[in-house]
């Protein structure tokens, strides 16, 4: 039985991996895959046989207990069969079939009927494969493409010129890898094999057997069909691919035999598609007709200048307020006329409009984020509260705050609503980072294997290497850089050691997120780290060790939940400055007495660890007078009752306490993600004990 048991708690010690990663895949539009699903379901199964098993070992005889024994075999090998089947090599989601070929959300489209009708031509002719979408950043080549994506989705209901239309955003950091499992994700193909032509034999075979066509979207260099896998259209399979590109020499390189080019929009289009954003209303003000018509003019026909310009001056009817934004405008546009780089200053205009630098620096911090990511608004405002961008009050002030200002920046188009995410359009993108040059360092996405030479590092105040494939930081690289702040290395999932001396010289850092790692340790020179303001290490689930805390008296948020550590860190009841501490993780053993009093400041406190070794004194969270946001178990009654007690009359705006026996063992998990009323407990092990009597929960959410 002591086996049995033994293989169980690795089994969901995988189990707890698997959904953590589920977790960090899981975006709007994609679902686990059945695979994993089915797994998940062997895995509950397994688990209450065996909680049946141990109940019944419990309340038998010696004698009678020899009769399960080959039962107690029978289910060991099922467990190890289980636990092989759950070590899955590729994505663990896929894009959810029920919104595969969901039409667009699409934005307003002033003219370019055009050029709409000569691509659609080309398409339906049967002497063209292959068509190319050219124009300059901004001129509104993916709306256009979005255009003829939604007019091809309608069209197949009725007549099904193609079983399939594909789109796939290639983006400036291509790599073959990587748009080979975009194609792949969108087919619904799972597992491709790893390497390079293997994997384009799956493609190629998937894609000649359906007539479809593939749109790929902001391709920046010429590639080889062949070596990605995607066959070359032809009369005979009557499939098309459509580009977008900024330049007709990719096009050609590619392939394309016919080539669009996506022209300025005209005056009048222009002024309507202003009107559109900026509203009618300031056409009855007599004496902004000619201003109107100049600061239109200024833009030069691209539509998202226009968009982003009309937004940063809709519900202004004051004739100064647009004759000095004409001037400001004209200066910005002059600054960099005559270079590639000429549309920056007809959108610096609008970014420089925003005049609140808190709201200017987190407009730039998107640009940390790997080009077309869809990022989430909560980890966004969380990042900006981390910095101080939102200055200081209560976890709600701050969340509401984020969101209003999140809300301004996609209402003035300097960002995307992208469901309940944000986007960056590329060219605002690249107008930020053109902005923060030298000072921004952002590799985010693009298949980095190896950090750059520290002569890269001068200057930089901001790193972003996230979702790479680092997998070690030697000693050889010990980066000068006095003015780091953050540095952001979350999702290098095969990262697994740092050298002491790569921190040595980071005498400014105050974000550091490794979460998602694969370090086992951190090293002790981050107990030197002084400035560090946020310490975030979620996910690293080899991490054991995590060195002295002591002296980071400037440290407001820690956050180690789902890593390996044992072990509340060295030091931590010194933090007094710490707003946020996120404790739940499967290994912690102990949580020593008088910490939690000492860390006054606390508003956030995740404290819900499933061992009943971590005992939690309920007198000392109660006197957390600041606290907002709690989640935590209690072993015993009277530090449940002396809790509950404590809060009555508070505003706490999420919290889920738990009173259970040490006898139980369950898992907690939101029923619906971001709901924090609704949970769904998953009992194991209760033996002969009634649920009623060993079981208590309060959950709420303001």
């Amino acid at each position: 039985m002591n086996d049995l048991l033994a293989k169980q708690r690795q089994l969901n010690a995988i189990k707890s991996d698997v959904e953590m990663k589920i977790k960090t895949e899981l975006r709007l539009g994609r679902c686990v895959r059945q695979e994993v699903e089915n797994w998940l379901l062997d895995v509950q199964t397994i688990n209450g046989k065996i909680q049946n098993i141990d109940e019944r070992t419990q309340n038998l005889s010696c004698f009678s207990r020899g009769h399960l024994g080959k039962q107690v075999s029978q289910t060991v090998e099922e467990v190890k069969e289980i636990i092989e089947q759950g070590r899955f090599t590729g994505a663990l989601v896929i894009d959810d079939p029920s919104t595969a070929g969901v039409p667009f959300q699409l934005e307003h489209l002033e003219g370019e009927t055009a050029v709409i009708a000569d691509i659609w031509k080309h398409l339906m002719s049967d002497e063209i494969g292959m068509v190319g979408v050219c124009g300059m950043g901004g001129i509104g080549k993916t709306t256009i493409m979005k255009h003829i994506y939604n007019q091809l989705l309608e069209e197949t209901k009725s007549k099904p010129l193609f079983e399939k239309i594909i789109w796939v955003t290639v983006s400036q950091d291509f790599n073959i890898t990587r748009l080979q499992q975009d194609i792949a994700d969108v087919m619904n193909i799972e597992d491709l094999p790893k390497p390079e032509q293997k994997r384009a034999a799956v493609l190629r075979n998937e894609l000649r057997q359906i007539r479809h066509v593939l749109i790929l979207d902001d391709v920046w260099e010429g590639f080889v069909l062949e070596k990605v896998g995607i066959p070359i259209p032809i009369f005979s399979n009557g499939s098309r691919l459509v580009l977008t590109s900024r330049s007709n020499v990719v096009c050609r390189f590619i392939g394309c035999s016919e080539i669009v080019e996506v022209p300025p929009l005209s005056n009048e289009e222009s002024m309507n598609l202003f009107l559109a954003h900026t509203g009618r209303g300031v056409l009855k003000v007599p004496s902004l007709e000619e201003i109107l018509g100049d600061i239109v003019g200024e833009c030069d026909g691209l539509p998202l200048a226009i968009a982003v310009i009309a937004g940063s001056m809709k519900g202004i009817y004051d004739v100064v307020e647009w004759r000095n934004a004409l001037t400001e405008l004209g200066d910005h546009v002059t600054s960099v006329k005559g270079t590639d780089k000429e549309i920056y200053g007809r959108l610096k205009f609008s970014f420089d409009r925003l005049e609140d630098s808190n709201i200017q620096n987190c407009f730039l911090y998107c640009s940390l984020y790997p080009e077309d990511y869809r990022i989430p608004r909560v980890e966004l405002i969380e990042y900006w509260i981390d910095e101080g961008f939102l200055e200081r009050g209560s976890r709600q002030q701050l969340h509401d705050r984020g969101h209003t200002i999140l809300n301004r920046l996609v209402n003035n188009c300097l960002l995307e609503k992208a469901g309940d995410d944000v986007k960056m359009h590329d060219v605002m993108r690249d107008m930020a980072l053109y902005i923060k040059h030298p000072y921004f360092m952002v590799k985010a996405g693009t298949g980095l294997k190896e950090l750059p030479g520290k002569q890269e590092w001068k200057d930089v105040e901001r790193v972003s290497f996230m979702m790479n494939m680092v997998s070690e930081i030697p000693p050889s690289l010990s980066p000068n850089c006095e003015k780091l702040s953050t540095l952001l290395l979350q999702n290098n999932e095969s990262l697994e050691r740092i050298s002491e001396s790569f921190f040595q010289h980071m005498h400014s850092l105050s974000i550091l997120d490794l979460s998602y790692t694969s370090i086992e340790q951190l090293p002790n020179s981050v107990s030197n780290l002084e400035t560090l303001n946020a310490l975030v290490l979620r996910g690293c689930k080899e991490l054991r060790y995590v060195p002295s805390l002591e002296k980071l008296k400037a440290l407001r948020k820690l956050d180690l939940r789902g890593t390996g550590i044992e072990k509340v860190p060295k030091g931590l009841e010194m933090l007094a400055n710490l707003t946020y501490l996120n404790l739940c993780t499967e290994s912690l053993k102990e949580l020593p007495i008088a910490i939690l009093p000492r860390l006054s400041c606390l508003q956030c406190l995740i404290l819900y660890v499933k061992l009943p070794s971590v005992k939690m004194n309920g007198l000392e969270v109660a006197r957390l007078r600041k606290l907002e946001v709690f989640e935590g178990r209690f072993n015993e009654l009277i530090d449940f009752n002396a809790y509950i007690k404590s809060i009555q009359g508070r505003e706490l705006t999420s919290y889920l306490l738990v009173m259970a026996s040490p006898k139980a063992k369950f898992d907690a998990r939101p029923l619906v993600e971001g709901l924090n009323n609704a949970f769904f407990f998953n009992f194991d092990l209760l033996g002969d004990c009634d649920v009623r009597n060993v079981f208590k929960i309060v959950a709420g959410h303001q």
